[in-house]
């Protein structure tokens, strides 16, 4: 086996599997699919209220690997993840993979897992919303006294110009689909008044 660039041999093989692993639960999540009807989580998920189909593959089909930061869960006990398994076992089961789907139940093992990951996204979320919620605010105080002016330039509060051209090329982002002017839209909202 080769090893992709930037990464160890064994970092390659541990990428290799958790691709061969998503592979085999997305497979499976297809074929569940197929066998599922009109059900009230597939018009969920189908019409974007709440879930989508991989949340049906694993409620019907199999939960799947399970990540900690985009990696299989490798930390633990003594060289293994849980002191359930042996030292050193590269085996899915002992990475995170679980087999099982939440219709049928899960195995304490699974749960285990399940729950790892769940926690670390629990909590990446809760440290993520105050982290972006102070950069907002610093951000809106910084550019408070910033004013786009008639001529198309960028003033502060004291009339000192800190950009010739706003945004550089005068494009409003709100209007504009690719750095382009969305003309279609445009007339659409001068001519129903949206």
């Amino acid at each position: 086996m080769e090893h992709l660039p930037g990464r160890t041999l064994l970092e390659t093989l541990e990428l290799r599997i958790l691709e061969a692993l998503n592979r085999a639960r997305n497979k499976s999540g297809d074929i569940a699919m197929k066998q599922v009807k009109d059900s009230a989580a597939l018009v969920m998920a189908k019409c974007g209220s709440r879930g989508n189909v991989l949340n049906i593959a694993q409620m019907t089909a199999i939960v799947g690997q399970q990540a900690l930061h985009g990696k299989r869960i490798d930390s633990g006990y003594r060289g293994r993840t849980l002191s359930y398994f042996k030292k050193h076992d590269l085996s899915p089961k002992a990475h995170g993979f679980i087999r099982n789907n939440f219709k049928s139940g899960l195995k304490p093992h699974e749960f285990f897992f399940g729950a790892m990951t769940g926690r670390d996204a629990l909590m990446d979320t809760a440290l993520r919303t105050p982290k972006s919620g102070y950069l907002y605010r610093r951000l809106s105080n910084a550019l408070q006294d910033l004013k786009v002016e008639y001529d198309g330039s960028v003033r502060d509060a004291s009339g000192k110009v800190v950009q010739f051209m706003y945004g550089e090329d005068a494009l409003d982002v709100s209007k504009t689909k690719n750095g382009k002017i969305d003309s279609k839209r445009v007339i659409q909202e001068v001519l129903h008044g949206d």
